[in-house]
C-alpha cells in the first residue's frame, strides 16, 4: 500500500515549550491538509534536546504536553510520533510517542544511544518494540539510535519486522556549517542507507532546526535537511539550513518484507553484509 509521511522539520527553541507546539500544530495542521497518514516531529520539541530547564520542567507521559499531541492527532485524524522529555519520578528521559488517529499513545521509546553529554540530562531506555498499523509494522528510535555504533538498534527493529522506522532526531552541527557542506554524509545517510537496503525498509529522520541557547551544545546550531530513505537511497529530503522550518511530504509503496529470523541474516549475508558497510557495489 502507498503511504504519505510529513516531516515536519521544525524550529525548536531551548526552554519554550509553548512556543515550540504552537509551530508543530500548524505543522501538523499542514500534514493533514496535504492527505498524510503519518506526520514526524524532531526529538525532544518541548524544552529542545539537553537544555538545562528540562531538568525543573519536565512532565510525565501521559500528562500536559503528551496531551497536546493527542488532541491533535483526534482533531485530525492522523498519526504522530514526537519527540518529548518524559519525567519518571525524579528522573528524564527521551522519549519518542507513537499516538493513533484516535489520539491514543500506542508505542512509547526511550532513546538507548545516549550521546555522553546527554547522561546528566536523560536516563538510558530500556525497551524496543514494533507496532502492527493499518500501514504495516513500523518501528521507533531516536537520533544518535542510528549512529553506526549503535545500529544493531534498527537491525533489531528490522528483525521484529519493521517495514518502516520513524526516528525523531536533533542533528547538531558546528555554528560554521553553510549549504555548501556536507556533514551528514557518512554521519546519518551512510547508517541509514545501510538499514534501509540490508532489510529492504524505509527509514524516516526529522530533524529540528535553529541554533543552541543554553546546555553543553550552546553556539552550535541544527541545520535541518530531514531525510528518508529507502532500498535504492534517499528518496526525500528537507532543506539544509538553520532557518528551514518546513513540513516535507514523502510519498512511497510500504515495502513488503517476507524474511524472518535466520532468513534475514542468510540473505544479509549474501549481500556481503557487514555491519557498518553498505552492500558491495552500494554508494552513498
Amino acid at each position: 500500500m502507498k503511504i504519505k509521511v510529513g516531516m515536519a522539520q521544525l524550529l525548536v527553541e531551548g526552554g519554550e515549550p509553548h512556543r515550540n507546539f504552537k509551530r508543530a500544530i500548524r505543522m501538523i495542521e499542514e500534514a493533514a491538509e496535504a492527505g498524510c497518514q503519518i506526520v514526524l516531529l524532531p526529538e525532544t520539541i518541548d524544552f529542545a534536546w539537553t537544555h538545562p530547564s528540562a531538568f525543573t520542567e519536565s512532565v510525565p507521559i501521559p500528562g500536559p504536553f503528551s496531551e497536546v499531541f493527542c488532541e491533535q492527532a483526534r482533531k485530525h485524524g492522523i498519526w504522530i510520533c514526537v519527540g518529548l522529555t518524559e519525567k519518571v519520578g525524579e528522573l528524564n528521559y527521551n522519549t519518542a510517542l507513537f499516538i493513533n488517529d484516535q489520539g491514543e499513545i500506542v508505542l512509547k521509546f526511550s532513546k538507548i544511544n545516549l550521546l555522553v553529554v546527554e547522561h546528566p540530562y536523560y536516563q538510558v531506555g530500556q525497551t524496543l518494540n514494533v507496532l502492527d498499523t493499518p500501514f504495516g509494522k513500523i518501528g521507533i528510535n531516536i537520533c544518535a539510535d542510528n549512529y553506526i555504533d549503535g545500529l544493531h538498534i534498527g537491525h533489531t527493529l528490522a528483525r521484529m519486522g519493521a517495514q518502516l522506522i520513524l526516528s525523531p532526531s536533533s542533528w547538531t552541527v558546528d555554528h560554521s556549517v553553510t549549504e555548501k557542506d556536507d556533514p551528514y554524509k557518512d554521519k546519518w545517510i551512510k547508517p541509514l542507507s545501510i538499514l534501509a537496503s540490508y532489510h529492504g525498509l524505509v527509514i524516516i529522520s526529522t530533524t529540528s532546526v535553529g541554533y543552541i541557547v543554553g546546555g553543553p551544545y550552546e553556539g552550535k546550531k541544527k541545520v535541518g535537511r530531514s531525510i528518508a530513505v529507502g532500498p535504492q537511497g534517499i528518496i526525500a529530503e528537507g532543506t539544509m539550513n538553520e532557518f528551514a522550518g518546513e513540513l516535507t511530504v514523502v510519498e512511497f509503496e510500504m515495502p513488503v518484507r517476507t524474511e524472518k529470523g535466520t532468513q534475514i541474516g542468510e540473505k544479509m549475508l549474501k549481500m556481503g553484509y557487514h555491519w557498518d558497510e553498505l552492500p558491495k557495489g552500494r554508494e552513498i
